[in-house]
């Protein structure tokens, strides 16, 4: 049963909003399905409680109030927190004691979509086996045997003071001993989640704050804006001769950071940092970091240098922090800016993040370009590609063969790797190796060959 994932990706359920998967029909039945699972857990007296969240998408309301009346209809209490960051939902999950979490956000998705994504009571998002149960519920006899009545309905109701429980905790992860009075910071929230939590943490612990993409209005998360598009905090660090920017995306559960330059730091680097500092401090358990197939060669070398031993994973955070897990690490992340200290939250946090790299400025005495510059990136392209249908890469034999053919010109040169998307309608082509000009010309021929190929075969 374990294994029935349909419309479950890499990373909860998430397409475009108001249809299939994202319908309210859909999100009812995930709700009694979820309420099923939990209910067979081992103290089913117990009345069980679902926290509910959400980003600034127009199509939360109607998505939250539909979880809520399939959570409810089964018996089960919710309480829904408005928009908070999906790493505030599972730190209040674990806080408030609550059986489950869930979140209602497509993250770096366009406006148009939404999607969920559910936490246990540990704070960490459901393995595949327990979705599969989910989904195998799903309008089933077994849900329709199970209706309460009366008193053993659910009942819903609006937790107020959810967003300042999550802000004392983030600056908690800020030393005592540090201050960040007299440090400017430019911080775009990609008018998401975080457009209220972000620039009162930073406020609170005394920095002088320029928040840029903080006025949701329900259409305009990530537009332009935010982790996906950093060059909007890069010009507000110039503009307003900023220290450090930092660039969340709608859920905030990424960061992509600016320098007092201007110049970006990606997730890489932010993650090489971190590493190195951990390993200083005697605190990177195992000398080990974890990381994706998509994390660049240059941070592995870097860290190998340091007698920092490199785990990849398969790329989504989830992944990223299984991995952690089953080998008792404290420390990993992803490219795109998810980074995971386990020290301190159960998922990628993008203002946890931001505040580790800001400690770890205050004690080095140091600015962020000079941190920031412990690797030298192997030159790597990335390409994506829209698709109808992801259709296995093994059925489409001429792409196999063009892929073969630039795996043994890459070979002790680069590597390359195509992969579909999780949580979008897109193939990606990455083609990492040491001469630029090659790896794109390579990076053109894979990307034609893979449009020529599910053109035909989709």
């Amino acid at each position: 049963m374990g294994s029935n994932r349909k419309i479950f990706g890499t990373d909860g359920v998430r397409g475009r909003a108001n249809a299939y998967p994202m319908t309210g029909e859909v999100m009812l039945e995930l709700g009694r399905a979820l309420a099923m699972v939990f209910r067979l857990g081992p103290n089913p007296e117990r009345t069980p409680r679902v926290l509910i969240g959400k980003d600034t998408r127009r199509s939360g309301y109607m998505l939250e109030d539909a979880l809520a009346a399939g959570l409810c209809s089964m018996g089960v209490d919710v309480l829904q927190v408005g928009p908070i960051p999906t790493p505030g939902l599972a730190f209040l999950t674990v806080d408030m004691r609550c059986e489950a979490g869930a979140m209602i956000s497509a993250s770096h998705n366009p406006f148009p979509d939404n999607g969920v994504k559910f936490f246990s009571s540990d704070g960490f998002k459901l393995p595949d086996e327990v979705e599969g149960q989910i989904e195998s519920l799903m309008n089933s006899e077994e849900l329709n045997r199970y209706r309460p009545d009366g008193a053993a309905i659910g009942r819903a109701q609006r937790i107020e003071d959810a967003t300042g429980r999550y802000i004392v905790f983030l600056k908690k992860t800020l030393p005592k001993a540090l201050s960040l009075k007299g440090v400017r910071i430019a911080v775009d929230c990609a008018h998401g989640a975080a457009y209220k939590v972000a620039p009162t943490v930073l406020e609170e612990l005394g920095a002088d704050v320029v928040a840029v993409g903080c006025e949701p209005n329900g259409v305009n998360i990530n537009e332009g804006c935010g982790a996906l598009h950093p060059e909007n905090v890069s010009r507000a660090v110039r503009t307003f001769r900023a220290d450090v920017g930092i660039a969340l995306d709608g859920d905030a559960d990424r960061v992509v950071l600016a320098d007092e330059k201007g110049e970006i730091v990606g997730g890489d680097h932010v993650l090489a940092m971190c590493a190195l500092d951990l390993e200083r401090q005697g605190a990177l358990r195992d000398h080990a970091v974890v990381a994706t197939v998509m994390t660049n060669v240059g941070l592995e070398l870097a860290l190998a240098r340091q007698g920092i031993r490199l785990v990849r994973t398969d790329v989504g955070d989830r992944y990223v922090v299984e991995a952690m897990r089953q080998n008792a690490l404290n420390l990993g992340g992803e490219p795109s800016g998810h980074v995971v200290f386990l020290d301190h939250n159960t998922t990628g946090d993008g203002m946890l993040t931001a505040l580790q790299v800001l400690a770890l400025m205050q004690r080095r005495g140091q600015p962020l370009s000079e941190l920031a510059h412990v690797f030298e990136p192997l030159p790597q392209v990335l390409r994506s590609i829209r698709v109808r249908k992801k259709t296995p890469f093994d059925e489409l034999e001429a792409f196999r063969t063009t892929l073969a053919r630039v795996e043994r010109d890459l070979t002790g040169k680069g590597r390359v790797l195509v992969r579909y998307s999780g949580t979008e309608p897109l193939a990606r082509v990455m083609v990492e190796g040491d001469d630029r000009g090659v790896i794109e010309t390579l990076a053109e021929e894979v990307c034609a060959e893979l449009q020529k190929a599910i053109g035909t075969g989709a």
